[in-house]
């Protein structure tokens, strides 16, 4: 079985304060370009994997025997990976891949929501798990009791894209790094009431009637406002170590913001106008002597895509033959 997961930008967390009961809130679009897995019953557990991969796989695969019984004789081969720690959803993505994968050779049919509780995903918000699930631009309402419940879930305009920059930078805190920070965080309530302006009587309908400029308008302001939460943990309201970064994008592109604890920037793009602003911030990168990736993110409207291994090598050998 083979299984091609999104990547997921974090556009943003709403209400840390949890002011009505529910904690965070977030926001979040599945783009193309995240694990391809390959995964089949074995004689033992047998992973091909680089890195925290592992770990990750090996903690699936143990969670996954412990709720439905499943066993732990897999062979999981990660064919292609998202890079681990920043901002693109690496952990939540492999995770659910591989639970998918096994819950699906086992005949197991259950809702994403408890796979996502099983797999230990979801505690500080939804983003990653509905991206997973169902592609497009997804919100969820709030962490109470358990997995926050989707209330957002609609495809991207396909003519959209974002231009990603990934610098050689720290990476992003890891989940153990990340929950004394989590825990700790109060968040403003002034901040979260303004979010959610921004959201609902912004976002939301400049999305609906495909208006790029007044998306992007305020998904940058929603982007330093969820900064104005984090202050006290990076310094500002973005890492500093990526301003520059930031100051060509907000120069450049219709939004921007930092992806999750970053070091990924992105810049909300017109698809046409990829290859003349990646050749533009390739010359400014290379002016300030900032070592990066560019990379264009197209919107995932999917989700994740699972396929047998059967139907893969046919496809394959079909695209040789021809």
């Amino acid at each position: 079985m083979i299984i091609r997961t999104p990547r997921r930008l974090h556009l943003g967390l709403i209400d840390p304060a949890a002011t009505f009961g529910r904690r965070f809130g977030s926001l979040g679009l599945a783009l193309e370009g995240g694990y391809e897995v390959k995964i089949i019953e074995s004689d033992s557990l047998e992973i091909v994997a680089e890195g925290e991969d592992r770990k990750t796989i090996e903690f699936a695969v143990k969670r996954m025997n412990s709720a439905y019984e499943t066993g732990v004789n897999y062979l999981v081969e990660v064919r292609k990976a998202i890079p681990r720690h920043v901002g693109l959803g690496s952990t939540t993505q492999l995770s659910l891949a591989v639970g998918t994968a096994i819950a699906r050779l086992n005949n197991i049919n259950v809702p994403i929501e408890e796979l996502a509780k099983v797999l230990g995903r979801g505690r500080n918000g939804g983003a990653g798990i509905y991206s997973f699930a169902y592609g497009g631009f997804v919100m969820d309402g709030g962490v109470r009791d358990g997995i926050p419940p989707l209330i957002l879930r609609t495809d991207f305009p396909e003519e959209w894209a974002f231009l990603l920059i990934i610098p050689e930078l720290k990476p992003g805190l890891d989940e153990e790094e990340e929950k004394p920070v989590m825990a700790s965080l109060a968040g403003r309530t002034d901040v979260a009431r303004e979010i959610s302006h921004r959201i609902l009587l912004g976002l939301l309908p400049a999305l609906k009637e495909r208006d790029v400029k007044t998306f992007g308008e305020h998904l940058s302001a929603i982007q330093r406002l969820v900064g104005k939460h984090f202050e006290p943990y990076q310094g500002g309201e973005f890492r500093e170590d990526v301003k520059l970064v930031l100051d060509f994008l907000a120069e450049k592109t219709y939004g921007h913001g930092q992806s999750s604890w970053g070091p990924t920037v992105y810049g909300l793009i017109l698809r046409s106008d990829f290859e003349r602003l990646s050749a533009e911030a390739r010359d400014y990168l290379r002016e300030h002597g900032i070592k990066a990736k560019v990379e264009l993110g197209l919107p995932n409207n999917a989700g994740a895509e699972i396929i047998g291994e059967s139907a893969f090598l046919e496809r394959l050998i079909r695209s040789v033959g021809g």
